[in-house]
């Protein structure tokens, strides 16, 4: 039985108002033991914000990452999102793919960094996603290099489209990415068809190679599940916070 002390933990709700999505967006912030905020710390920005809570129990994992493990206390904000809106807004091809990289960068970033003591430099952000969430990380990334430089992408969809997108750069010697994929995810079930994630993730790892990206690449036993990934995410943790 896990010790009740990674359970006393301080979340925050909040809603903040969308003028490029014309919708309000949820967020939960997850503030680290001995939280002081006459200090500042880095920051986690999470896509599916209430699966990596709740699925992903981020949340417990780095309350007992801080307090026995040696990571660096961190703030953690998962940005909510809708699941019948979630493609749209995710994907490249989405027909709100442009407007939600406005929300995140114009909107919601400001919106944290005036309420809370998150160090703005962009090597103290990381972009988290999982699935296409890992996809839009990476894309943020990429047309935001000035803001981000550090990804964890959990089985990311980089489909052709993305990989196109990675490919068109010509030096990514900047960008630092935690790069996990399942063995069992070559028959991924998606709303737009079946897909086989991990051929894409390793066409995925060649570019980034080759574009001098500084890499962790994991592949192992796992399926395209929250079960997968809520046991590698430590890993992931202590990779950019130890």
């Amino acid at each position: 039985m896990e010790d009740s002390k990674y359970y006393k933990r301080t979340i925050h709700k909040e809603e903040i108002f969308s003028a490029h999505l014309n919708t309000t967006r949820s967020l939960r912030i997850f503030l680290p033991p001995g939280y002081n905020e006459m200090l500042s710390y880095p920051v986690i920005y999470c896509q599916d914000g209430e699966q990596f809570f709740n699925f992903g129990r981020i949340a417990t994992t780095l309350t007992r990452g801080i307090l026995d493990e040696g990571l660096e206390p961190v703030i953690v904000v998962g940005v909510d999102v809708q699941l019948a809106t979630r493609t749209d807004e995710y994907s490249p091809d989405g027909s709100q793919f442009n407007s939600y990289c406005r929300f995140f960068t114009e909107e919601m970033l400001p919106y944290i960094e005036a309420n809370y003591p998150v160090r703005t430099e962009r090597s103290e952000r990381i972009l988290a996603g999982d699935s296409l969430g890992g996809t839009i990380s990476v894309h943020l990334a990429l047309d935001y290099p000035s803001l981000f430089c550090r990804v964890i992408s959990l089985s990311g969809a980089f489909f052709e489209k993305t990989r196109e997108r990675i490919d068109a750069e010509a030096d990514l010697s900047w960008l630092e990415l935690y790069m996990l994929i399942g063995t069992e995810e070559s028959e991924v079930s998606t709303e737009r068809g079946v897909f086989d994630f991990v051929t894409d993730n390793r066409l995925a790892q060649r570019i980034f190679e080759q574009k001098k990206a500084a890499l962790h690449y994991i592949e192992k036993p796992g399926k395209h599940v929250w079960g997968f990934w809520q046991l590698e995410l430590p890993e992931a943790l202590h990779y950019f916070l130890s």
